[in-house]
């Protein structure tokens, strides 16, 4: 029984390395086994997989080179995502389906949605599902696909044809930079699809950020500043750059 399960285990790594992310139901159709038997099998070793959305990934530590080092990044600024977040989180109330973006800074949003009853989370990021379901009062939709290990996050085309058939209250998104002239941007372009659909559903849109992220360019532009209604970050947000962005006719929101 052990071989055969370390077959197992070695065949989903091996189609892992070449695919990034593997169906449940395709694992199991190519092992000839139950999708009870695969789950099983995975989740008696969480160090070398997991599984979101119906989506088996590798786990996080076998990761190889990353353009955006999640690992490293978790941790730059994080009083001024904290106090972002704090900000966001109040403004979030019962009954609301929200859209939460991958990255660093929104998993401090997601760890306070314990108090806040009758909520829906969409999400397509590890780190977010996994703080998430943890949460006996709010209700979980990940988008899956390809696994994007750069941002813990999910792509397909699949996913955005379901994220176009819900209908999103807030959605509160982040960014690697944001720009008075150059709009808002991230590390990685198979984001921006999945951001751009997220904002076009969504009744309210917010930029939860820190204020370091003000005057930063990065590679993959999303959106104009003046497609959000909000942006959520700390006081360390420069007069001058308040002052800029009240151009836009956005509410900035630092205390």
């Amino acid at each position: 029984m052990t071989d055969r399960r370390t077959q197992r285990l070695d065949q989903i790594a091996e189609i892992l390395v070449e695919r990034g992310s593997l169906r449940l139901k395709d694992a199991a159709e190519v092992l000839s086994v139950s999708e009870m038997t695969v789950r099983r099998d995975i989740s008696a070793h969480p160090e070398r997989f997991g599984c979101f959305g119906g989506h088996i990934v590798a786990a996080p530590a076998e990761t190889a080179e990353r353009s955006y080092v999640l690992d490293r990044e978790r941790e730059a600024h994080s009083t001024g995502k904290r106090i972002a977040c704090d900000l966001a989180s109040g403004f979030i109330e019962p009954g609301d389906t929200l859209f939460i973006d991958c990255g660093t800074t929104t998993p401090h949003l997601a760890r306070r949605l314990g108090d806040v009853k009758n909520i829906t989370v969409v999400c397509y990021s590890i780190n977010i599902a996994e703080i998430v379901r943890r949460i006996d009062t709010v209700k979980l939709i990940v988008l899956g696909g390809v696994y994007h290990p750069s941002s813990a996050s999910f792509e397909s085309t699949e996913a955005l044809e379901t994220l176009r058939r819900i209908g999103i209250n807030k959605a509160f998104m982040s960014a690697g930079g944001f720009h008075p002239e150059h709009g808002v941007s991230c590390s990685n372009f198979h984001e921006v699809a999945i951001k751009q659909e997220a904002m076009r559903k969504a009744v309210t849109t917010s930029l939860v950020v820190d204020s370091s992220k003000y005057g930063k360019v990065r590679p993959a532009w999303f959106a104009e500043l003046g497609a959000f209604d909000r942006i959520f970050t700390d006081p360390g947000l420069e007069p001058a750059a308040r002052l800029a962005l009240d151009d836009f006719g956005i509410t900035v929101v630092t205390d």
